[in-house]
């Protein structure tokens, strides 16, 4: 059987095609549309920000850092977002949260583009930099920043002498004036307290910094060669109280009389 296509079928199926053809056309250019949208977006809002934690170590040094690092509390760093060419209406947010060692978790949410933190509690505190663009989040990095736990031992001998071999009394791994207080480093002590009594229960010193030290004095005079006695109240970032008391041997003239040196365990 033979079928008949008049002009009018004609006409009809030919705009047909053509509509086919252009609402795949226009479907081809939206989403070319939002591919190059999609590309230059960086160059606008999204441009981009660095997350970067700034501090001073506990040697002094001045350390920039931009991916995750351990540490000793207390700690006190400042963040900075770095922000390229960035669009008005773009909002910043600072999270903080902290693992705490019983798996409880704590957040601290600053509204910012540069902010401070100080870090007091060891475990681990991840740190966000959300950006956002209206309700929209363009990017949002984040580093962990973990604390040690606490560590802190106190010796039972000092020789004040002058040699540059444990002059001072501290708490071993002391740094000031370029002497140590032995083996041992502390680690996080947020908390200190230290006295230091002859056999009489007379205080001779106290100090409250970790880094402080008793130079074998009392009211600016040497003391005698003996047996003296330290009391320390501490409190670690770990929540560990530390409550020392134990004898310190003064040994002034040790190095002159046996060629020896005091030991410091």
């Amino acid at each position: 059987m033979r079928y008949k296509i008049t002009k009018k079928d004609a006409e009809v199926l030919l705009f047909s095609v053509i509509l086919h053809k252009l609402s795949f056309l226009k479907m081809k250019i939206r989403n070319f549309t939002a591919l190059v949208s999609l590309f230059f977006m960086p160059l606008g809002a999204w441009a981009g920000v660095t997350l970067t934690a700034t501090y001073t170590d506990h040697e002094g040094m001045e350390v920039i850092q931009t991916e995750s690092f351990t540490e000793e509390a207390p700690l006190h760093v400042y963040f900075t977002a770095n922000p390229e060419d960035m669009e008005a209406g773009v909002s910043y947010e600072w999270h903080f949260v902290h693992k705490g060692v019983d798996n409880s978790n704590s957040e601290v949410v600053r509204y910012e583009v540069d902010t401070e933190y100080d870090f007091t509690e060891s475990g681990v505190t991840e740190v966000t930099l959300v950006v956002k663009d209206g309700d929209d989040v363009i990017e949002s990095p984040s580093i962990n920043i973990t604390i040690s736990d606490s560590h802190l031992e106190m010796p039972n001998a000092f020789s004040p002498n002058g040699d540059g071999i444990n002059d001072y009394y501290g708490a071993k791994g002391i740094r000031k004036n370029g002497t140590t207080g032995g083996t041992g480093q502390y680690k996080s002590i947020v908390e200190f307290h230290a006295y230091i009594f002859n056999r009489w229960g007379q205080k001779l010193y106290e100090w409250d910094d970790i880094e402080g030290y008793w130079d074998g004095t009392y009211k600016g005079h040497p003391v005698k060669d003996g047996v003296y006695f330290v009391l320390v109240k501490a409190r670690g970032a770990d929540g560990v109280d530390y409550n020392i008391r134990r004898d310190v041997n003064l040994i002034r003239k040790f190095n002159d009389v046996t060629g020896g040196t005091a030991t410091d365990e």
